[in-house]
């Protein structure tokens, strides 16, 4: 997800992945498999197996399917041999993207990755051209209800080891450094708060603007096409969406 805006879209976005959720639950499926080949079957002892699942359960995954997906990345019943690649380059105007991939044949995925880039204004960069633009972060976010003190959430996710807790529109943004969001998760999962979004992610350090409506369109279409791509797991952008 991109841009400050997120939380006004998150139920649009989640509207829209239903449509697909069988292609979404491959791709989740595939996260954890190579979670656990990294670092084994165990989420207690394996934060990224941890944040694999908890993104899968955000999708109402069934619990099946994780647990197959877990026995795969075990060895049990799958040969497929997948690698984390990512790719950076720019959208129209100079838009900051970055895309996380999973892949196993990387001769397939850098050609379709540059292929969505060229075809929808954008251009693909070398290793290294956007990424230090962006800062890797634990973001959890809580939906603002009458029934949340703000202050309140603000304290105890402090108290657990939270960096900032900020207070949007429609949502609280909490955010930690990447090796304290499972203790974070948890304290608050404890403490009874539901999350509508709950990830280890990179966030941009400053936000650009589109103001030509053709720019919106095409960076749109540049997103979506990259989200659709088999490989693709997640794009990052610096795109400050009104």
């Amino acid at each position: 997800m991109s841009g400050h805006s997120k939380w006004n879209n998150i139920k649009n976005k989640k509207g829209k992945e239903d449509a697909r959720r069988g292609k979404i639950f491959t791709k989740l499926g595939r996260n954890i498999i190579v979670a656990v080949r990294e670092g084994g079957p165990d989420p207690n002892y394996n934060p990224s197996l941890k944040v694999a699942i908890d993104k899968a359960k955000a999708e109402n995954m069934p619990n099946d399917n994780i647990d197959r997906a877990i026995k795969k990345g075990s060895g049990e019943g799958s040969e497929d041999n997948y690698e984390q690649v990512t790719y950076e380059g720019y959208g129209p105007n100079g838009i900051a993207i970055m895309v996380s991939c999973l892949t196993d044949n990387r001769n397939r995925t850098a050609p379709d990755v540059r292929h969505i880039f060229d075809k929808n204004g954008g251009n693909l960069g070398a290793p290294g051209c956007v990424s230090f633009m962006f800062d890797k972060r634990g973001q959890l976010g809580i939906e603002k209800t009458d029934s949340i003190d703000g202050e309140e959430l603000m304290m105890q996710a402090i108290e657990a080891g939270a960096d900032d807790v900020i207070e949007r529109e429609e949502a609280y943004e909490i955010l930690t450094a990447p090796e304290e969001y499972s203790a974070v998760r948890d304290g608050l999962e404890k403490a009874g708060y539901e999350f509508i979004h709950s990830d280890i992610t990179f966030i941009p350090q400053n936000y650009s603007k589109l103001e030509d409506e053709d720019d919106i369109k095409k960076l749109e279409k540049l997103i979506d096409s990259l989200e659709d791509n088999d490989d693709v797991q997640d794009v990052y952008t610096n795109w400050a969406e009104e």
